[in-house]
């Protein structure tokens, strides 16, 4: 109803409803429009009807779609190369969906023991309460990971394209022709390479998970996440999120479309510095061991050349500091002026975060050591900075622990 005929209504009834609810017009705009409505209206009863009985491409309610956030979920999907992608409020909820659609009681999970912190106590504490039985493996090791499938009852293998936080780089054409020879679904996170660095869907992964909290948004002003994935099974998973609520809303997801935008600009700017401040570490002094792709002594650099394009092995860096503990770890970072002390990764900006403190805090000292995380080690998220910048103030705070 225009406002023309909504004239014979009273003023407060007006002031509610003048305005809104205008009809069609011609025009498209050059940028997707932010829908804030939590519900949407049809032209007759008919209509609504379809749109709450499930029809292809209508918008009913907000916890079942949205248009601002199914451009964001068609643009990740043509970037991963994929028939479908489904929106979530974040990281974590995207890969509690992603397994929630693959395994019931009883199911076992192989994951590899590289995982972010925060990942391994969802698959030991939630998962393992409903029965689901999970095994940790060496993800590098083909030879293992065939193993633990060949023992039965897996439905997912999880991995992550590059790991968190030591980046040793997945062979994941091997490992998606392993799990699938044995009945079972390839789930990959690929928050660190992002589509513009590997597409998995494209390798043979059933599912690409990403936190677009990071790279994806890249500004450091959201959180969400996103599976690609096929046509049916994103279909699986918006009936698990419909019922879930886990939904990402259209403000954020106006935010992260906006981010794609420049994508390939900063990942590649991000790679190159990192590249260079990986090579710069690795001739320090005060450096035990550096952690990059990028680097021959890293453990995946073949793989990595192989997967990755070349010259671009990440953005990421990971490093020891020579006789790292707590104590000097934290006097390294209260000493760094540019680079910012965050629990997150991917902004523009350059964050460094201490594992230990942060994303692999819930694991017991034993666990950590285990996965190869010393005391001593911190993960850099380059910035697309001057790396000339980065460098002075990695300099001038190793300095301090001369």
């Amino acid at each position: 109803m225009d406002d023309q005929r909504r004239l014979h209504f009273r003023f407060t009834t007006r002031a509610v409803h003048a305005g809104e609810r205008p009809n069609p017009r011609d025009f498209i705009p050059t940028a997707t429009p932010i829908y804030p409505a939590s519900t949407f209206l049809y032209q007759n009863i008919e209509q609504m009807d379809a749109a709450l009985g499930g029809a292809v491409g209508v918008f009913v309610y907000g916890r079942y779609g949205n248009p601002t956030t199914e451009a964001l979920e068609t643009a990740v999907a043509s970037l991963e190369e994929q028939e479908a992608a489904l929106a979530f409020a974040s990281g974590m909820a995207a890969l509690h969906a992603t397994i929630l659609s693959c395994v019931e009681a009883g199911d076992r999970i192989v994951a590899s023991r590289d995982l972010y912190g925060q990942t391994i106590t969802l698959l030991r504490t939630i998962f393992g309460s409903l029965g689901v039985r999970v095994e940790f493996v060496d993800i590098l090791d083909l030879d293992q990971v065939e193993a633990a499938l060949r023992r039965g009852g897996v439905r997912l293998l999880l991995c992550e394209t590059i790991s968190n936080p030591l980046l040793r780089v997945t062979d994941l054409p091997s490992l998606a022709e392993i799990a699938h020879r044995y009945g079972a679904r390839l789930a990959v996170d690929n928050t660190f390479a992002t589509p513009y660095l590997v597409r998995p869907g494209t390798l043979g992964a059933d599912y690409v998970i990403h936190s677009a909290t990071k790279y994806l948004g890249g500004h450091g002003d959201v959180t969400a996440g996103i599976v690609a994935t096929t046509a049916d099974r994103r279909w699986e998973l918006n009936e698990i999120n419909k019922t879930i609520g886990s939904i990402l809303g259209p403000f954020e997801a106006f935010l992260v479309l906006r981010g794609l935008k420049t994508l390939p600009l900063r990942m590649h700017r991000q790679c190159e510095n990192a590249g260079r401040i990986a090579r710069w570490l690795a001739e320090h002094p005060l450096i035990e061991r550096v952690h990059y792709p990028g680097l021959p002594t890293h453990p995946s650099h073949e793989t990595a050349a192989r997967l990755l394009p070349p010259g671009l092995y990440g953005a990421i860096v990971s490093f020891e500091i020579r006789h790292g503990t707590r104590e000097r770890v934290t006097a390294f970072l209260e000493r760094l002026r540019l680079i910012l002390p965050a629990t997150t990764l991917g902004d523009v900006y350059s964050e460094i975060l201490y594992p230990v403190m942060a994303s692999h805090r819930g694991l017991s000292p034993e666990e950590r050591q285990a996965m190869g995380i010393s005391d001593g080690l911190v993960r850099l998220s380059v910035g697309i900075e001057d790396p000339e910048d980065i460098i002075a103030d990695l300099e001038q705070a190793l300095a301090s622990l001369a």
